[in-house]
């Protein structure tokens, strides 16, 4: 029995030895949970720019209506029973030159207005001689007399309903409509 004692002893010693001397597993703490990601959002890149239009493509994509509705061509204004050009309608009459050589295939309609003094028959004659002097000074500055025509409205389509000075001064007047572009 002493043997057996012995030899479990022994057996136990080798065994606590072999325990002891098992290489131990270094714990390495558990990998972080991943932290959510902010939610990117994908950003479109804009469409490549649109080619920007010429002055011209842009003059040609629009109606009469709208060209006429941005007054490019401005009016003058008369003299009461005057029909001779001001001097301060030269200068918007040579901006209006300009502008018609800039755009050579235009054709405009140059109407002579009246304030709501005299006959119909006389203003109708005195809105024609303002037309017919304002005709003849676009040509002068070098517009052809083909993109050129002249109308009377004498005193029927006032500006200016007023009856009164201002109103008037307002109505004597010669006025653009462009016809063809």
């Amino acid at each position: 029995m002493k043997k057996i004692l012995i030899l479990t002893l022994a057996c136990l010693l080798v065994l606590s030895f072999t325990i002891s001397c098992k290489k131990k597993v270094e714990q390495t703490p558990p990998p972080p949970q991943a932290k959510e990601q902010p939610k990117v959002e994908r950003v479109e890149e804009p469409p490549p720019p649109k080619p920007e239009l010429t002055e011209e493509e842009i003059f040609e994509r629009k109606t009469l209506e709208e060209i006429n509705a941005e007054k490019p061509l401005q009016m003058i204004h008369f003299d009461f029973d005057k029909f001779f050009i001001r001097d301060d309608a030269k200068a918007t009459l040579e901006s209006n030159a300009s502008w018609m050589k800039k755009w050579g295939s235009v054709k405009i309609l140059i109407e002579g207005h009246c304030d709501e003094k005299g006959t119909e028959e006389y203003n109708l004659a005195l809105g024609e001689k303002r037309a017919k002097n304002t005709f003849d000074y676009l040509v002068s500055l070098g517009i052809s007399v083909d993109r050129l025509k002249i109308i009377s409205y004498g005193k029927s389509q006032p500006i200016d309903s007023g009856h009164n000075e201002i109103s008037w001064e307002r109505n004597r007047r010669a006025q653009f409509t462009i016809l063809e572009k």
